[in-house]
């Protein structure tokens, strides 16, 4: 099979790694910027505030988390705008997409545990099914996630038996290889279709994706596969796919171009390209610690800090993963 069939089969198969639930973090095989601090979240839904204020009819839409693991972005989100706005709770509608139903009933768990029965969560299979005259969309690595063929030498991979071979890559591949300057590395599947799909029953609206990767082809092999917070190259010669399939996390680098040019052939506009750090300030977030640093103790407030550090850090997340933000 294609190598994008058997990473879709990887990750989403009936026994794929992200069928069921599972632990991001320490005790999880990698980190998000969403497991770093809840001041991540609280940033989004401070800019997602400041984009009200120019449009207050959007405060009657819907606020909605692509890909939520426990829901911790979305009910962060939640959080920070209950904070500076309590009548949103009243105007706002709040959704998940994910078609995961183990993970949908562990979201449904962590919602009710943090709002009790305050705040009501609608769960989408898929973005196709929202149907809104304006959704604000978050995603945190969402992209990276989606299935990817393998190019080299005008050749894809193709898996047997856990074992990859390379054959003639198809002459639609290749031409897209070539108007991309790609003569080997990763090439997402999906992108395009998902694009549409959000653009599909939402009338109007901003979506604001975080992840890791560049805006350009890299012309080298990124993915790997991580397993309790290592990092192991696909073709390291002492990995053995057969114990890693479905049992690890396998992911790339995102071409943000090719992010970009999907959801502009969709009807959205590019609205900001940037670094995570970069984007993380301007959505305000030394303004939200400085308030928090008012209503608590230092000891709290330098831990806090710390987790920031990991969001912000040029060396850490900071330059490495980036934030793009598509208007419709």
């Amino acid at each position: 099979m294609r190598f994008s069939s058997y990473m879709n089969e990887w990750l989403y198969g009936e026994n794929g790694y992200y069928k069921h639930f599972k632990s991001i973090g320490k005790s999880g095989d990698f980190y998000t910027a969403v497991s770093a601090s809840r001041f991540f979240g609280a940033s989004i839904a401070n800019y997602f505030l400041m984009l009200l204020e120019k449009n207050p009819a959007y405060r009657n839409g819907w606020l909605i988390e692509v890909g939520a693991h426990q829901g911790y972005l979305l009910c962060d989100m939640i959080q920070w705008l209950y904070t500076c706005d309590p009548a949103l709770m009243q105007t706002l509608r709040f959704g998940i997409v994910e078609r995961q139903p183990d993970v949908q009933e562990a979201q449904r768990s962590y919602i009710k545990e943090r709002f009790g029965d305050d705040i009501t969560v609608t769960h989408f299979n898929d973005i196709g099914e929202v149907e809104a005259s304006y959704a604000f969309i978050a995603a945190n690595e969402i992209f990276d996630a989606f299935p990817c063929e393998l190019l080299k030498d005008e050749k894809i991979a193709i898996v047997e038996n856990h074992h990859i071979q390379w054959e003639e890559a198809p002459d639609e591949t290749l031409q897209w290889a070539k108007s991309h300057h790609l003569k080997q590395g990763e090439i997402a599947v999906g992108y395009e279709k998902f694009a549409k799909a959000m653009s599909k029953g939402i009338m109007h609206g901003d979506f604001v994706s975080f992840d890791y990767g560049e805006k350009y082809v890299r012309n080298d092999f990124s993915i790997r596969i991580y397993s309790k917070h290592e990092a192991f190259p696909l073709f390291d010669e002492s990995l053995v796919l057969e114990k890693s399939y479905q049992n690890d996390d396998i992911t790339y680098d995102v071409n943000f171009k090719h992010v970009a040019e999907a959801f502009i052939a969709a009807g959205f506009q590019e609205e900001a390209y940037e670094t995570q750090a970069r984007a993380l300030v301007r959505f305000g977030l030394m303004e939200i610690l400085e308030q928090f640093a008012k209503k608590t103790t230092q000891s709290v407030y330098l831990r806090e800090i710390d987790k920031i550090k990991t969001l912000l850090s040029p060396t850490m997340m900071g330059d490495r993963f980036k934030m793009i933000h598509f208007k419709k």
